[in-house]
């Protein structure tokens, strides 16, 4: 006895800490585990949460794998017949706009998988693959056709010269500002702040750096084109159905009884004269 006394506890812990108290730490390792993990795996892009981001990736990736290792020559040419210049608009606008965003300019694909990472998964994540396209079309669509009226009609008035009916005008980048505008309607204030001043560095950075007409005109108006869409995502968003959470297990019939027990007892009393 003097030792059970001096030891333990009855049930088997030392006097002074709390039955089902663990090791030091032990809560924060379990945050840590449970917590941050599931936060960083709830964000990863996968096929079933990230159908139209992760195929638009590998058809970017085999058009950009293709034009580092096929002929040169084979490469410009295929490029030239996508490019969304305004020659081909004016005379096979569907093939330019369509195959104009299958390429990147250059060989370089992995900042573009950054740039699907924080811009189309996420949102693709909020408002679903089908709308998620939409916008990422929207942009593309909007911002090419804009940006090269502009070239037309500076060389129709001999403001450009003729040769820019021709240069090449392909890649993803107005598609991931619109998502990226499109996005930041969704985000609580401080990231929608955080989005849109990222942006606004990078249309900043470009200006300073590159003077082409096209992309000066084309990137502003994607990024404006997600934001035009910011009431009609919310609406969407609040719309769609959420799933139900896991049901709590019902408890057996000895543990109401033991849990009706004390109410009871406590039910009496408070009726006593």
């Amino acid at each position: 006895m003097a030792g059970l006394l001096k030891g333990a506890g009855r049930n088997g812990t030392r006097p002074g800490v709390r039955p089902g108290a663990g090791p030091p730490y032990a809560m924060l390792r379990h945050g840590l585990r449970t917590g941050v993990a599931e936060w960083l795996l709830g964000r990863l892009p996968t096929p079933r949460r990230n159908p139209f981001a992760l195929g638009y990736l590998a058809v970017v990736c085999a058009t950009t794998t293709f034009a580092k290792l096929a002929d040169p020559g084979l490469v410009l040419r295929l490029q030239e017949a996508s490019s969304s210049d305004g020659h081909n608009l004016l005379h096979h606008p569907l093939r330019a706009l369509l195959f104009s965003g299958f390429w990147v300019a250059g060989t370089i694909w992995m900042p573009y998988l950054w740039a699907f990472a924080f811009t189309v998964a996420p949102l693709e994540r909020r408002v679903g693959p089908g709308r998620a396209a939409a916008v990422f079309a929207a942009g593309h669509i909007t911002a090419t056709l804009l940006s090269q009226s502009v070239v037309v009609i500076g060389v129709e008035t001999g403001r450009v010269e003729p040769e820019a009916m021709d240069y090449l005008d392909i890649g993803v980048s107005y598609g991931v500002l619109a998502s990226l505008g499109a996005l930041a309607g969704l985000l609580p204030l401080r990231g929608r702040l955080l989005a849109l001043g990222a942006a606004g560095a990078l249309l900043a950075e470009q200006y300073a750096s590159d003077q082409d007409l096209v992309t000066g005109i084309g990137h502003p108006v994607a990024l404006l084109v997600g934001v035009a869409l910011w009431r009609r995502l919310r609406r969407d968003v609040d719309r769609r159905p959420h799933r139900p959470g896991p049901a709590a297990p019902a408890p057996s019939p000895a543990a109401s009884a033991v849990a009706a027990a004390p109410a009871s007892r406590g039910a009496a009393v408070l009726d006593r004269p």
